[in-house]
Formats: C-alpha cells, structure tokens, sequence
C-alpha cells in the first residue's frame, strides 16, 4: 500500500504540471503578424505554356495512321515569368521552373509579404510561355485597401480569367 505521503506528494507535483501546462495553453499570447500590419499571400501554380507546331500533310502520312496527331507538342513545359508590384514598384520578381525529370509539371511559387494596413495599387503580371518572346500576358491591377490583420491571396485560375485577388476577413 501506499504511504500517505507519497499520495499527497504525487497530487501536489501533477497538480503543479497541469498548471504548468494550462499556462503555457493560453499565455503569454503568441501574434502571427504585428497588429497595425497586413498579409499579400502570392500563392500559386500553373502549367507552363508549350509550343506546338502544325504537322504538314506529307509528315501526316509518313506516320502510321494511330500516330496522325495534327500538332507536334515537345514534353517539356516553359518557365513562368512573374512580376509583383506595389505602388508601381517592384515588390517581388521571379521566374518559376517546371517540375518533373522531363520538365513537364507545374510550376509553383508561395511567399507571404507583411505591409502596413492601407490602400495600395497592387499589380501583378505573368508570362506563361518565355518561348514566345512577349510582354505580360496575363495581368492583374487593382486597388487594394488591407485592414490590419487582414490577408489578400494573389493566386491563379482559369476558370476566374487567370489571375485573381481574393481578400480574407480581419480578425
């Protein structure tokens, strides 16, 4: 049997880890990001553009009638350029790689940036395919007012016409 003693003692010192433990639960409080700032999240990923030629009518008939496919596509998938701006000043500049021994997968890109709650005029370019030699062809400009403890999510979809901010509520 169990002395008395150690019975209290062992009360006394589990009593103690859990106040241990439900302090640290809830205190000192922990904040993410400082309370006068705000969240860009550029977050996403997207297939690189391929460049595929027209096969000639004689490179059709060459080929066994299964294989006729009318355009000639490589595997490998081109970087993405893409450009942020704030202010009409660059804020982050990248060119994504595709994934994949053959180059062939998606290209992704994630950073988050801390700004001070305000009103921006925020940009965003992309050029999907830096085969062909052009400027931006998808570009996204828009103002922007972030509250404190707000996030704004720059990301991309096709079916919502390519690039797209979506703001989260402030807490």
């Amino acid at each position: 049997m169990a002395k008395p003693a150690a019975i209290v003692g062992q009360i006394i010192l589990y009593g103690a880890f859990a106040a241990f433990i439900g302090y640290f639960a809830t205190a000192p409080t922990y904040k993410q990001i400082p309370d006068d700032v705000a969240l860009i999240k550029l977050s996403m990923s997207h297939l690189g553009g391929r460049e595929c030629r027209k096969r000639t009518a004689e490179e059709l008939a060459k080929l066994p009638p299964n294989m006729r496919a009318p355009l000639d596509c490589p595997r490998g998938r081109s970087d993405i350029k893409l450009v942020l701006e704030l202010d009409g000043k660059p804020m982050f500049e990248t060119v994504m790689h595709p994934t994949g021994l053959s180059k062939d997968g998606v290209s992704t890109v994630y950073k988050r940036f801390e700004v001070k709650a305000g009103t921006y005029r925020l940009a965003v370019k992309m050029n999907d395919n830096l085969v062909i030699n052009r400027d931006f062809n998808f570009v996204k400009e828009e103002q922007v007012t972030l509250k404190p403890a707000q996030v704004l999510v720059v990301d991309f979809n096709p079916d919502k016409g390519g690039l797209f901010f979506q703001q989260a509520a402030a807490k």
